[in-house]
């Protein structure tokens, strides 16, 4: 029973074990295959509160991005602290992994985003900006990189290369962004009520949807068929994408 604020929570690809984190120090782990869902381990670090997780590919590691700016890795496993990325000033507030596990991206209130080496442990690259970054994602097929900011601005940055875009569709931060496993397309979500989709990496609108309350969160289905939305009104929206 956690009495504090839930920022982020991420399913384990077995199903099983749900791993939730957000105003504490601890995270938690949560057994979903027990007759009743119970905490079945927590683990501990000295940073205040978690704003965002993520899962390696293998299942065997949890990165936490936390709110003193550290990137804390837990081994799953042994649920042990492994490693901390130290760099972010401000706290940590976004993350995803490339698809081949090997770079860590990460976004924070200190109006950077960072590129770290999960094989070496050392920050490859620094991209800065001019407003707090709320969200990211990272192309599972190609070196693209969208970024969504306090200022309703989206960008999309090649990771090699200085090409960028930026799209204005937004009229407030935005707070969620999630590429399809295809790569062609993603969403975005704000505080303004919408959910965006966009083509890759140009950002052309394929569609716009208004809900009736901030967008939190969102996540696309592993075929790219669904596209859920999390709201400020307590709903979940599931949307078919039809192509």
């Amino acid at each position: 029973n956690r009495d504090n604020y839930i920022r982020s929570c991420k399913l384990l690809p077995d199903g099983r074990s749900l791993i939730v984190g957000g105003e504490a120090s601890t995270l938690s782990i949560w057994d979903l295959a027990a007759p009743t869902p119970r905490i079945k381990a927590e683990l501990t670090s000295s940073a205040p509160a978690c704003y965002a997780l993520a899962i390696s590919p293998d299942a065997k590691v949890c990165f936490s991005c936390c709110s003193d700016g550290n990137i804390v890795v837990w081994d799953l496993q042994n649920q042990s602290l492994v490693r901390q990325f130290q760099g972010h000033t401000d706290g940590a507030s976004c993350i995803d992994i490339s698809n081949d596990g090997t770079k860590l991206w990460t976004g924070g209130l200190d109006n950077t985003v960072r590129c770290w080496d999960l094989r070496e442990g050392r920050q490859l690259q620094q991209h800065d900006f001019s407003s707090q970054i709320f969200s990211l994602g990272h192309c599972p097929t190609g070196e693209w990189l969208a970024v969504g900011m306090e200022s309703s601005n989206v960008e999309i940055l090649h990771v090699t290369k200085p090409d960028k875009y930026q799209l204005h569709l937004h009229e407030s931060c935005v707070l969620s962004l999630k590429f399809a496993a295809c790569g062609k397309w993603f969403v975005s979500t704000g505080k303004d009520n919408l959910l965006n989709a966009w083509r890759t990496p140009y950002g052309a609108s394929i569609f716009q949807s208004k809900e009736s309350s901030s967008v939190l969160s969102c996540d696309i289905s592993i075929n790219d068929k669904f596209i859920v939305t999390g709201s400020g009104d307590k709903k979940a929206t599931v949307y078919e994408v039809v192509y």
